[in-house]
């Protein structure tokens, strides 16, 4: 608010100099004032003793001035509190023992709370901007909590008189509360504080110090009080899941103490872990064990993946030194492998093994008929809680004509036995680009349709330039700007017509594979009987434990996202699972801080936290170091020295905020930056840790060693020159040290940080 008013009517290529200039007067004000505040004594004005001893005159001024006493005592209170300067204790007494209890506690509360309002503003203005930035990853999190339930903390921290007020208004001027929440809360939260102290106020002469106010007794009162918003929460939570459950008939006794529906990566992990714990756990899959991610996602298009790779190399062998190599192939062949290695996985994720675990597996359609049971096979289950672990699947937009072709998707493509002499591939997303490679490198001509202005739109552009550059150089043709409108058969010859900014154009296909999204698996399951709120994108709403709107019903996986990757489910659903079978003691909050993902093209594209595109559309400033692979001695042995791995971190400091990787083997490449965020780990480390030669790990340390070098010490390696020019004996080089200039040398040079 206050940047606003001071930038305003600036142009906006003045305004950041101008609030910079703002903030630096302003501050210089705040320090002039309380330094000026002890410097003269001034806070002696301010004790009990001194409002003791000038009561009778002080009784005087208000009866003979009522009007300016109460403005004048207003004005300073407010300023006392806006600069958090000690004193508002006394001041609240003050109230009392000069304008009495209901006077007072007007002038005491208002003054209090407008003066919090301004320390508020003035820590806002001065240190919001620079801590979200500099603890970007933390403040997510603590934003994410104020804006659900920010009313609730600051008014629980009000109520309780021993934690210092002005502490709770320079640290919320840091969150993203808004002002006047912060307001009307505090205005309400001191209430009773201030009554308390204004009415001891009226008995100033009769106490004998500032602590006979609060007494043991009535301190543990005030702590209690302030615990007594938790405690209401609890019970308030309670009765809400009461009155939701009530119109259930519940159980005396229960089969199972979780049924879990999907056994996909989610459903399969949330198993796992709560027969891990022994509870009775009944996992119900209507299809395949393993999901799509075994049958129809990862796995299969891993493999076809693989397969295409080793034709690239074929077709480059000559870049390898070898003249020739033949290659002769059958599409079927390699489908076939794709099945086998499936078979080969199954085995991981199958039956047999759940049910060694202690897990009870059930095929068949299963149906949540009330928050405690489910029907699968005509029979009802009775259960404490249940996992919604049902995935999702592709997303098939209502295109005119579509339906006259046999058009494939992520799931049915996998049971082609001809290769399409001419694939159309309907998304630019990470399904889109991984299948039109794959199928191009083994033959198959593939154009590439995205109705956005470029491929793989939550990339930075110029990972999108370099894969579109690499597709073209394959032979993939790459439409981005075109729309899908209809699809027409005309002669027996296929057709997509799309639109172009307002042009028409056709692309002729023997095959349409769709990929430009996938939707939540919630139908059948009796979530619309049992009124469980879904989102505007069709997931299950959760909270931050992964609660449906039914307090015993648990979400995790693609059907509640917003994460749809395989890795994500597995993270999710020990949440749900633990949460579930122990939130009755304790309950978790789902972690989203750090999400890994890769997009298995060649080159892989693997990223963790911000890109630069996310940056600046978040407002996080940030620094920028890339390092490129044809540098690198292990991708120019292994033909692999193109792409670049670029790291954003704090200004100035080697905390990392996010990593894209656009090269050879970057899904593995990535890990070691997924460990460094998770655990706090900046480039320095990486750059101090040993990585064996020759490999492409060592990226990861380059990238490191580059930003060192754009942060080198410059001044203190002049020093260090001059040194070795003095040691060398060179007579016109003169040079003054001292030890503790040497010892700032040696620890330059020589530390990590």
């Amino acid at each position: 608010m206050l940047i606003r008013l001071f930038t305003r009517h600036i142009p906006n290529g003045l305004r950041g100099i101008q609030v910079k200039k703002s903030k630096i007067i302003l501050a210089i004000i705040v320090v002039i004032v309380i330094s000026a505040f002890f410097l003269f004594d001034f806070h002696q004005y301010f004790t009990f003793d001194y409002f003791q001893r000038q009561k009778n005159i002080l009784d005087e001024l208000v009866l003979q001035e009522p009007v300016i006493s109460g403005l004048v005592f207003f004005s300073l209170y407010v300023l006392i509190a806006a600069l958090s300067l000690p004193g508002a204790a006394i001041m609240t007494l003050a109230a009392g023992a000069l304008f009495g209890l209901l006077w007072g506690t007007f002038l005491a509360s208002f003054a209090s709370t407008i003066g919090a309002s301004l320390a508020f503003l003035i820590s806002r203005f001065l240190f919001r901007d620079y801590v979200q930035r500099r603890f970007h990853r933390q403040m997510q999190i603590v934003n994410e909590e104020i804006d659900r339930e920010g009313a609730y903390y600051l008014f629980t921290l009000r109520l309780i008189l021993v934690f210092p007020f002005f502490v709770v208004n320079l640290v919320m001027g840091l969150t993203k509360i808004q002002v006047w929440t912060f307001f009307w809360v505090s205005q309400l939260g001191m209430l009773a504080g201030s009554i308390i102290y204004v009415n001891a106020g009226t008995q100033l002469a009769k106490l004998d110090s500032l602590q006979g106010i609060l007494s043991p007794p009535l301190l543990l009162s005030f702590i209690l009080l302030g615990l007594f918003p938790l405690l209401a929460k609890r019970v308030i939570e309670e009765i809400k899941h009461h009155k939701v459950l009530r119109r259930y008939n519940k159980p005396l006794r229960f089969d199972r103490n979780l049924v879990v529906i999907g056994a996909g990566s989610a459903g399969l992990v949330a198993a796992y872990i709560a027969a891990t714990v022994k509870a009775k756990v009944t996992l119900i899959e209507k299809h395949k064990m393993g999901g799509d991610c075994l049958n129809t996602g990862c796995v299969p298009s891993k493999a076809l993946i693989r397969s295409a790779k080793f034709a690239a190399d074929v077709k480059r062998a000559k870049n390898l030194g070898f003249a020739r190599v033949d290659m002769d192939f059958n599409f079927a062949d390699v489908m076939d492998r794709v099945h086998k290695i499936i078979k080969r996985i199954e085995p991981h994720d199958s039956v047999e093994r759940y049910t060694k675990l202690g897990v009870e597996c059930v095929q068949g359609e299963a149906s949540i008929t009330s928050p405690y049971t489910v029907e699968v096979n005509g029979k009802t289950i009775t259960t404490r809680a249940i996992v919604v672990a049902t995935g999702a699947r592709p997303f098939v937009p209502p295109i005119a004509g579509l339906d006259q072709v046999k058009y494939l998707t992520s799931d049915s493509v996998w049971s082609l036995n001809e290769l399409p002499q001419r694939l159309v591939v309907l998304g630019g997303g990470p399904i889109g680009c991984e299948m039109a490679q794959a199928f191009s490198r083994l033959g198959s001509a593939v154009m590439l349709v995205e109705m956005g202005d470029r491929i793989m739109p939550r990339e930075d552009e110029d990972v999108s330039v370099h894969l579109v550059a690499r597709f073209k150089n394959e032979g993939i043709r790459v439409r981005t700007g075109h729309t899908a409108k209809v699809i027409k058969i005309e002669d027996g010859e296929k057709w997509l017509v799309c639109d172009n900014y307002g042009k028409n154009e056709k692309i002729a296909f023997d095959e349409i594979l769709i990929a430009i999204g996938r939707k939540a698996n919630t139908a059948g399951l009796g979530l619309d009987e049992l009124g469980i709120r879904l989102r505007q994108n069709g997931t299950i709403e959760t909270n931050e434990y992964l609660q449906t709107s039914i307090p015993t019903i648990f979400a995790s996986g693609d059907v509640t996202g917003p994460y749809q990757f395989t890795h994500t489910a597995a993270h999710q659903s020990w949440y749900s699972s633990v949460n579930a079978l122990f939130g009755f003691v304790k309950k978790f909050k789902v972690d989203y801080s750090v999400i890994p993902w890769t997009t298995f093209v060649d080159p892989e594209i693997a990223r963790v936290g911000l890109n630069v595109q996310e940056a600046k559309e978040k407002g996080v400033e940030h620094e920028v170091t890339v390092f490129g692979f044809p540098e690198l001695d292990r991708a120019i042995t292994d033909e692999a020295d193109h792409g670049f791995i670029k790291v954003l971190t704090v200004p100035g400091k080697d905390r990392i905020l996010g990593v894209t990787i656009f090269g050879e083997h970057a899904g593995e490449l990535i890990s070691e930056f997924v460990l460094a965020m998770k655990q706090g780990i900046g480039l320095n480390k990486i750059l101090g840790t040993i990585h064996a030669y020759p490999t492409m790990t060592e990226v990861n340390k380059y990238v490191a060693g580059k930003w060192r070098r754009n942060h080198a010490p410059e001044r203190i390696l002049q020093w260090a020159a001059r040194i070795h020019d003095l040691r060398r004996g060179k007579p016109e080089v003169t040079f003054e040290s001292n030890n503790s200039t040497r010892k700032k040398l040696l620890e330059a040079l020589t530390s990590d940080e």
